[in-house]
């Protein structure tokens, strides 16, 4: 099915189904611990041994020696592999090159070695065994002494833009704005570790792994080991999270795959926790100026963001300045992405990579504008409304409800009631202060197929390499299901993340929901014509509906028009060119009210609120789940996580839970989130958007500005820590 023109009425605007505030119905087995996630998959394959890796303990250089002998005599090993023993490995790949070291080493904690034995424990301690000798060279780990020699970077799209004179119109401009700002290195940390079984049958490879992409991750492990995919299936049932450090492949499933290959039978692996920050990928930090320029009337006349970023050689930039191009009018604009080489860890995709660290910084600056220019922050945004691309003015938005979501959003949280004079408010020894910001995310299409089968009983079968990272995949996908062939959402079955099924979008960027569901519809579309035509009715006259296909008078029961052999169709959604028609973006506001302990500096976040417009909300439930959880990220970011870096060996220190601060129960306050009854016929048939990335963008900037409203203190420099706070409390 191609979507290349807005959609028309169709079967899931009648909304019986879809749109309705459902249980996820993988809850269940995920609260009873029946789930079966990668490493606990005792069950998939026989005579399973265990691995575990060994990461290089220097971040640049070269293997000068590597002594396996005394782990291979270890009790119980099976096999030690390096990239003297490993047999085929594409090196050509850039991949390869970040996930298996040898003889070079490109950062700390790269792969050196995998040990094999018949136990974890035995794997572990041969593991310990492996003496290693490098030649350690220097590398280059700091962004702020790199910023210099940072370059333009090739990225997908333009690394800069320019619109209009900009200098001519910030010379001019009544009031100004000229600020830098600094986000960290972040750790995606999430619950389930990475996690692989590998297992070889002759030469078919079969893994079992906690991956996002699942078509991505096959046709990965074929280059790297230089199978071809049809040789190569991927299982990814359930995922414990990802926030896109899933969505390739790492070391954990090529050090698998290759442990096995070596020791002739199954092997599994999992990263340790400590493992993870260093050997995996992370949010790079980013340093930001952003100069804005501006009317007497808030109106926006200059605006211009500039953002650096670090990465390994080849990498890609923090591409922080993306919203600044969409979020806000004015004629005269620039934007700029520059990349320093950094011998870190690589630096990708985390949870709203762009908008997330680009809002926190955008954000505060509007703040700062708002009060140069005595102005309300919420009335500053509204007058700075578009609805055109402003840089493609000839480019209209499909939908875009921003002022409804400021307005609404402050009604909600009851931002009347601020103090426009930070510091005016006091509860004991607590200074209460409130804060906003603007929240915007790209809207994003991908390609997604699905298979759609109904058997003789009625029951409905949707088979599609989807990846559920706890986003409620397997509930929206089976309530469209349910909508489109007039079955209740119990006899839908739904099975998802193996590569043995019809390709599609998979999980990340926001795109997920969205694309997968509009694959499932085009799928289901062509089971209800394959019905109505078994059944000898017109596919456009028949309706579909409790359980029954009906044209007219006549009426048949799904169960007789499948019968013994049932039926089974497949079909995926292709994204026509409405993107380059229309922009498409998600839209919100955050507010929250937080208090900054007036003798030691400490921040507590009282309250979080926020109004979201995102199109067709599948599901309420799941999709307040998505939100609530975004926001708590952007909790986290705006007073504790980061990634903190040893300059002297180039790596990151804090590499685990007890170092690494996230949220906990405790620092989560109450959490409204409202969505705007939006539907846009130019993003999908399912009229609906992404949403599971815009409850971060904007959310830390709204804390941080909360925070100078409660005491007088800007912090340009995430995490808003004590220290910051407390040098500066009057």
């Amino acid at each position: 099915m191609k979507f290349d023109q807005p959609a028309t009425r169709n079967p899931v605007d009648r909304m019986k189904v879809v749109g309705k505030p459902y249980d996820r119905i993988d809850g269940p087995l995920k609260t009873s611990g029946k789930a079966p996630y990668a490493y606990e998959r005792y069950d998939v394959v026989p005579n399973q041994a265990y691995g575990v890796i060994l990461g290089a303990s220097i971040a640049k250089g070269r293997i000068r020696r590597l002594d396996t002998s005394a782990a291979r005599a270890a009790p119980g090993v099976i096999a030690v592999v390096t990239h003297e023993n490993a047999g085929t490995v594409n090196k050509a790949k850039a991949i390869t090159a970040k996930l298996m070291a040898g003889p070079n080493i490109d950062h700390f904690d790269q792969a050196v070695a995998i040990v094999v034995a018949a136990t974890f424990e035995q794997a572990r301690a041969a593991a310990q065994l492996i003496a290693v000798d490098y030649d350690r060279a220097e590398g280059r780990f700091d962004l702020a002494k790199e910023k210099a020699s940072a370059v333009k970077p090739k990225m997908d799209g333009p690394a800069d833009t320019a619109v209009g004179s900009f200098d001519d119109a910030f010379a001019k401009a009544a009031v100004k704005l000229d600020q830098t700002y600094t986000t960290p290195n972040q750790s995606h940390s999430a619950m389930e570790p990475f996690a692989t079984i590998a297992s070889w049958e002759g030469g078919k490879l079969t893994v079992w792994t906690s991956n996002q992409m699942i078509a991505w991750a096959r046709r990965d492990l074929s280059e790297v080991l230089g199978v071809e995919p049809a040789n190569i299936r991927v299982v990814s049932s359930y995922v414990g999270g990802g926030f896109g450090s899933k969505l390739w492949i790492r070391s954990d499933a090529v050090m698998a795959a290759l442990a096995s290959r070596v020791a002739g039978r199954p092997v599994k692996v999992a990263l340790a926790r400590p493992q993870i920050a260093n050997n995996t990928t992370h949010r790079p930090a980013t340093i930001q100026r952003i100069r804005l320029g501006a009317g007497s009337d808030g109106k926006l006349t200059a605006i211009s963001h500039e953002t650096w970023s670090g990465d390994l050689p080849g990498g890609q930039p923090e591409t922080a300045a993306m919203q600044t191009r969409l979020l806000y009018a004015g004629a005269n604009r620039i934007t700029s992405h520059r990349l320093a080489t950094l011998d870190l860890p690589e630096g990708n995709a985390m949870r709203a990579p762009g908008e997330a660290p680009g809002l926190m910084a955008l954000e505060i600056a509007m703040d700062e504008l708002a009060e140069s220019l005595k102005m309300d922050p919420v009335a500053l945004r509204i007058a700075n409304d578009t609805q055109v691309d402003p840089e493609k003015p000839s480019r209209a938005f499909s939908q875009r409800d921003f002022v409804g979501c400021l307005s609404i959003g402050a009604q909600r949280f009851g931002w009347d009631q601020r103090r426009a004079t930070p510091g005016q408010v006091r509860d004991g020894r607590w200074l209460v202060g409130m804060g906003m910001a603007s929240a915007f995310r790209g809207n994003l299409t991908m390609k997604s197929g699905a298979r759609a089968s109904i058997d003789g009983k009625g029951v409905v079968t949707i088979s599609t390499d989807m990846t559920d990272i706890g986003t409620g995949s397997y509930t929206i996908i089976a309530q469209t299901a349910a909508e489109l062939l007039g079955v209740p959402l119990e006899q839908v079955v739904v099975r998802l993340g193996d590569s043995d099924f019809p390709v599609s979008a998979g999980s990340g960027g926001q795109w997920g929901g969205n694309s997968s569901t509009a694959g499932v519809y085009a799928a289901c579309m062509k089971l209800r014509e394959a019905i109505a035509r078994k059944a000898g009715l017109m596919a456009g006259d028949a309706r579909f509906d409790e359980g029954k296909v009906i044209s007219g008078s006549r009426s048949f029961t799904l169960a007789e028009v499948a019968g013994r052999q049932g039926i089974t169709v497949e079909d995926s959604i292709e994204f026509g060119d409405l993107t380059k028609t229309y922009a498409q973006g998600t839209f919100g506001a955050h507010f929250a009210e937080v208090g900054v302990d007036s003798a030691t500096g400490e921040v507590r976040v009282r309250r979080m609120s926020g109004a979201f417009a995102a199109g067709r909300i599948l599901n309420p439930k799941t999709a307040r789940s998505q939100v609530i959880g975004a926001m708590t990220m952007g909790l986290g970011a705006a007073l504790m996580e980061e990634s903190i870096v040893d300059t002297r060996f180039g790596y990151f220190v804090n590499h685990d839970l007890a170092e690494y601060h996230v949220p906990v129960h405790a620092d989560v306050p109450k959490q409204d989130v409202f969505f705007m009854d939006e539907v846009d016929d130019k993003s999908s048939p399912m009229k609906a958007k992404g949403v599971g990335e815009l409850g971060l963008c904007g959310s830390a900037a709204a804390i941080a500005n909360a925070v100078y409203n409660a005491c007088g203190v800007r912090v340009r420099d995430y995490p808003l820590t004590l220290d910051k706070i407390i040098r500066s409390l009057a």
